[in-house]
């Protein structure tokens, strides 16, 4: 792809914090959506930018600056999104599919105004647990506006989750007896020529207020190590939360360049199982899969095909439902906050929550930036980090995990 002007102008020091980050990091090939990109293939784009730089000491000073930043972020959280009609989705995600309530919050007063860049705030909230990662339901008293009926796949608000399945034909028969409304035709492979998802077989479908949801199995060798551990139960997990963006190398130097996380992935998706499977006539998508070191992906879908995708509304709130939040575990969310203002990034929060603060990427996607010591309950909105504490010990489990089967 032809290179284009990132998102923060890819200033030097963000191209060398991107060095690092490939220099000092070990590829986690299976704990990627996709295999890891190969490093002979980055070289020459190393070499092109060390090249640029007058100075050895400049480098090392370079360096120096840059390392901090990247580790902020610890790990991608939780996945919240906005609903109408709360006690609905709970019974769709608790009974149609096996999540687990964790708790359940009411919520108003000054902090959630200033988190949300609301007025007069009133919600409810509760966090569902489905294997080690939570997704945040909200409904606001004041509701906002409804996802729009002609919603499509390639509209640059889209996002959904990819819930992982031990067995698609269970899960889809499971799904069907349960009368879920399909997006995709019926559960598709992605062919063989496509290395980077060869076997992977995915569908998706819609919850009662038209949020997208997909469930994705992975064949040996794709995937993260966890998906691939045996068991009974049927659905296991949440492995990403994919986003239609307009510019992959402006959301790149946010979420790469800016925030750390690392590519664990490229594809190029097209042909009739992928047409099958978003409803998209002649879709063609550049795929970029990101990782931190805990949590679920982030996936970029950006369609090279066809034109026409949707811009999010400028005047989008937290209160309608196509409002999603993707949550991201930082060390330090003030000082975040104040390098991405001085980027120019929007922000959804108001000054004041020192602790939690939500922006907008370059396509308007939400990122709530929450930090490592605030409890779920704490949180102005109650869709904070979860109990660090609790945290550790289910990453530690399922790294252990992983080490036995070896």
């Amino acid at each position: 792809m032809t290179t284009k002007p990132g998102f923060l102008g890819r200033p030097l020091l963000a191209r060398f914090a991107r060095f690092t980050s490939i220099q000092a990091s070990t590829p986690l090939c299976k704990e990627a959506f996709f295999p890891p990109t190969n490093h002979e293939m980055l070289k020459p784009k190393i070499e092109s930018q060390t090249q640029q730089v007058p100075s050895k000491y400049l480098i090392v000073l370079l360096l120096l600056v840059a390392l901090p930043a990247y580790s902020a972020v610890r790990e991608v959280g939780p996945v919240g999104l906005t609903v109408n009609d709360l006690d609905q989705e709970i019974r769709f995600f608790t009974q149609v599919l096996p999540f687990e309530e964790v708790s359940r919050t009411d919520i108003k007063g000054q902090p959630a105004d200033e988190l949300l860049g609301l007025q007069n705030a009133n919600l409810r909230v509760v966090q569902l647990r489905l294997g080690n990662e939570i997704v945040i339901l909200s409904e606001h008293e004041s509701k906002g506006r409804q996802i729009p009926l002609d919603s499509r796949s390639y509209d640059h608000w889209f996002q959904h989750i990819a819930i992982v399945v031990r067995d698609m034909d269970k899960a889809f028969e499971h799904l069907r007896q349960k009368r879920v409304r399909y997006i995709s035709t019926a559960p598709q492979t992605l062919p063989d020529w496509n290395k980077g998802a060869a076997g992977i077989k995915a569908f998706y479908f819609r919850d009662p207020e038209d949020h997208v949801l997909e469930i994705i199995w992975f064949p040996p060798g794709k995937g993260d190590l966890k998906w691939q551990l045996h068991g009974t139960n049927t659905f296991l997990g949440i492995d990403h939360t994919a986003i239609v963006v307009s510019d992959t190398e402006k959301s790149l130097a946010l979420y790469r360049d800016f925030l750390g996380l690392r590519v664990s992935g490229e594809s190029e998706n097209y042909g009739v199982e992928q047409e099958h499977l978003n409803q998209v006539f002649g879709a063609r998508l550049h795929i970029t899969a990101l990782r931190a070191d805990h949590g679920p992906g982030i996936e970029f879908l950006e369609y090279i095909t066809p034109p026409g995708g949707r811009n999010l509304a400028a005047d989008a709130k937290p209160n309608d439902l196509i409002f999603w939040n993707t949550h991201i575990i930082v060390d330090d969310v003030a000082k975040l906050s104040a390098k991405l203002r001085e980027s120019g990034v929007a922000f959804v929060s108001r000054p004041g929550n020192l602790r939690s603060q939500i922006v907008r990427d370059p396509d308007g996607h939400a990122l709530e930036f929450d930090e490592l010591s605030v409890p779920v309950a704490a949180s102005a909105a109650g869709c904070g980090v979860s109990d660090p504490n609790q945290a550790a010990s289910r990453a530690s489990t399922t790294r252990g995990k992983l080490q036995e089967t070896h």
